[in-house]
């Protein structure tokens, strides 16, 4: 078997072409396939699994705990694919890791933001599920990433984000020859009074068919741009490249912790200690 066919059902998922076995019980799922090589810098040793159209795969350890990385390309279509077929494979745990733009004052480039929920702004969760269901990050993997956020000294904001489907006219950003879409003057604005924090193009659909399949999701990205003040600069990938990695530790450690308590979910009478 190569991949070749599209039967979910086979031993090696079409797009990302991979088998159970390829893959950690936890994945990271960055958007750019050249943001791998800065996540796994941080990893104790890593190997490339699979690279197919803009899939690339990675497996490895971080201090010891199993880990995994998979590109997604741009947009939620092939994100939700990524997740799709990482869980077919064995994956129960998925980090988004990324870039975002920023709409609230307080934030400066180069923080990170863990998401807590999402505004379901991209259309591909709208095919799974009805437009009220929420895009919610799964609190242990919040937990598990602000824990690490703490421990490596890095600052961090947390709360609702939005994601787009389009990069310009979606993001209140003029199209070609400066076209722009009906109500994009307003866009920002309104998601900046509602308290959303930052805007990028993945994160909801990731959460919203973890939820629906029984799996954990979450995501922290950097702020390369913020919208309010007109700062940009790519800057804080490696932060939130060491941020998830630390995360799917703690989130290993948790999962012990939670079995010998005999609990399902984590909660604060527990300790990692």
């Amino acid at each position: 078997m190569t991949g070749d066919s599209e039967d979910p059902n086979d031993d090696v998922q079409y797009h990302v072409e991979l088998a159970e076995g390829d893959v950690a019980d936890a994945v990271l799922l960055p958007g750019n396939p050249e943001r791998i090589e800065k996540i796994t810098q941080f990893w104790d040793d890593s190997e490339e699994t699979a690279h197919h159209r803009e899939y690339r795969t990675v497996t490895g350890e971080y201090d010891g705990t199993p880990i995994s990385v998979t590109s997604t390309g741009i947009g939620s279509p092939s994100a939700a694919i990524a997740v799709e077929e990482l869980a077919r494979v064995g994956a129960k745990t998925f980090i988004r890791v990324g870039s975002c733009g920023a709409i609230q004052a307080d934030m400066a480039v180069g923080d990170l933001v863990i998401t807590t929920g999402g505004v379901r702004q991209e259309g591909t969760s709208d095919a799974y599920v009805r437009e009220d269901y929420p895009a919610v990050a799964d609190y242990e993997v919040v937990s598990a990433l602000v824990a690490a956020a703490e421990r490596l000294g890095y600052d961090y904001h947390t709360g609702i984000t939005m994601s787009a489907d389009s990069f310009y006219a979606g993001q209140g950003r003029p199209g070609f020859e400066g076209f722009e879409a009906a109500g994009s003057d307003e866009l920002v604005d309104n998601l900046k009074d509602a308290n959303v924090r930052n805007i990028e193009m993945e994160a909801s659909a990731i959460m919203t068919l973890a939820n629906i399949y029984g799996l954990r999701a979450g995501a922290v990205c950097s702020v390369f741009a913020n919208r309010e003040t007109g700062e940009f600069l790519t800057e804080g990938e490696n932060r939130a490249a060491e941020t998830a990695s630390l995360a799917v530790k703690l989130l290993a450690r948790m999962d012990e912790v939670k079995a010998e308590a005999g609990v399902k979910r984590w909660h604060p009478g527990l300790s990692l200690e």
